[in-house]
């Protein structure tokens, strides 16, 4: 399968470029057919040696799957799981490749995983497209989200599960009664099933869901918000704050739980280089906690792919572009560090998490099976989504046919063939004798709103055909 096959991008610095698309060439290898036995789907994502399939990780892959122009199938990793709901809504998060049933661990005796099923539908719709697809899940979404309320919501309206369900291994969370991720991400679950209710002009699912979504909403700023250290925590059991800060509180950004001024003040964290503002963006535990360590020991301080793309999703939905897109660099630049380390006596690769201050991979001497090398189900978050997302600054809706460009800087950068309902499209900024450009291809109309610098803003239908803007004239 040639490079062509998916879209190509373009960028002054070419290591970039070199990166996403050696990022397509590597996942050829990642994909696994099910047998009679375990009945899993004919093809579906997964990492070579994993011995079952982890809801965290599928979900989490989806979101860069979509940019293969349908080379590659999405969905099938989502259906791997929902081909095996139980009757009591039960989806678990972890099955087996060998027979297909459910992998249950005494830590986490209901083997609940993340509950992200609905956010990563919601990007498959906009970047694939079905509606169809949306109607025939959610009966199935709907059961799950009943059966995480039923058992795991106390009457405080927050929701308790082992601390092993949040995808943080070690990180120093003891006596954490009611999460502050799981909270969210169930937060999230609720407001991406009420956007999918709107999908389907369901206003009695979307109302359903906003209204779960506010009631979860206001348990979390009035139990996990400190307004003195402008931050949210865990919870014990007695609902009292237990005071570590760790990246599981910026799920909040994501789900859309602080105002203004909470989000200023917890934006301010991310910034602050004795905090979460290292040099690689960011660390899973706070840099001025007694417990984080140089080399990452886990999630003492490493850097993993996904959190760091959690965040940064986390700020943009609070219109940080900016600071996200440099956050996006910097991280990316850790990883080419990696993949290409300068002393020559190392092997270069793509890990599971990187060392917070320094290029290379994270260490854990006591977990010598960490980090995973080339665990793609997190990295290609970074060497895939982030650089067409936020290193090129595209936002693309293929049900609405728009394509949003928010450039921060002009510099030589793009994307050719692009795959949008059966429209391949082209958008490529340069310097020309004219000054700077923006050339147009397509093969349909769609619509394309461009946002320069925070200053310009403009919303044009492009033609089928060439065509080509100067940005001085907008």
């Amino acid at each position: 399968m040639g490079k062509r096959d998916f879209p190509t991008i373009h960028f002054y610095d070419q290591d970039f470029v070199d990166i996403y698309e050696r990022t397509w060439a590597w996942i050829q290898d990642f994909w696994v057919r099910g047998t009679p036995e375990n009945k899993l789907k004919s093809r579906y994502f997964n990492y070579p040696t994993n011995n079952s399939i982890k809801q965290f990780e599928a979900c989490l892959s989806t979101f860069f799957l979509v940019y293969s122009n349908r080379n590659y199938p999405t969905v099938s990793l989502l259906e791997n799981f929902y081909d095996r709901q139980e009757a009591s809504g039960a989806i678990r998060g972890e099955y087996s490749e060998e027979d297909g049933r459910p992998v249950f661990d005494e830590d986490n005796p209901e083997a609940v995983h993340p509950p992200l099923f609905s956010w990563a539908e919601y990007n498959i719709y906009h970047k694939i497209g079905h509606k169809k697809r949306v109607r025939e899940i959610m009966p199935i979404l709907e059961k799950y989200f009943f059966w995480l309320e039923s058992s795991f919501k106390k009457e405080n309206g927050l929701y308790s599960v082992p601390i092993e369900a949040c995808m943080m291994p070690n990180a120093p969370r003891e006596n954490v009664y009611y999460p502050v991720d799981f909270n969210c991400q169930q937060a999230i679950n609720a407001l991406y099933m009420s956007a999918l209710g709107d999908i389907l002009n369901d206003k009695e699912i979307s109302f359903k869901y906003k209204k779960q979504y506010f009631s979860i909403k206001t348990r979390i700023n009035s139990l996990m918000w400190n307004k003195d250290d402008g931050f949210y925590y865990d919870l014990d059991r007695s609902e009292k704050q237990i005071k570590v800060k760790t990246i599981a509180a910026f799920w909040t950004l994501l789900a859309e739980i602080p105002n203004e001024n909470k989000a200023n003040r917890l934006i301010a964290h991310l910034k602050d280089s004795e905090s979460f503002g290292l040099e690689n963006p960011f660390p899973t535990l706070a840099a001025n906690e007694p417990a984080f360590d140089l080399r990452g020991l886990g999630c003492r301080g490493s850097v993993y792919p996904p959190f760091t793309f959690m965040v940064i999703k986390g700020m943009e939905k609070y219109g940080r572009y900016d600071f996200a897109r440099e956050c996006a660099i910097r991280h990316l630049y850790y990883i080419l560090d990696t993949l290409h380390p300068e002393d020559g006596k190392r092997q270069g690769n793509l890990f599971e998490a990187y060392a917070p201050r320094k290029e290379g991979p994270a260490e854990w001497p006591e977990n010598e099976n960490f980090p995973r090398p080339m665990f793609l189900p997190y990295t290609a978050l970074s060497t895939i989504t982030l650089m067409i997302e936020n290193v090129l600054g595209l936002s693309i809706s293929l049900p609405r046919k728009t394509v949003d460009w928010i450039i921060p800087t002009l510099e030589i950068m793009g994307i050719e063939d692009l795959s949008l309902k059966r429209n391949m499209i082209t958008i490529l900024s340069n310097k020309s004798g004219r000054g700077w450009e923006i050339r147009l291809e397509s093969e349909k109309l769609y619509y394309f709103t461009i946002n320069l610098l925070g200053e310009k803003k403009k919303t044009l239908p492009i033609p089928s055909g060439k065509c080509s803007m100067l940005i001085d004239k907008l």
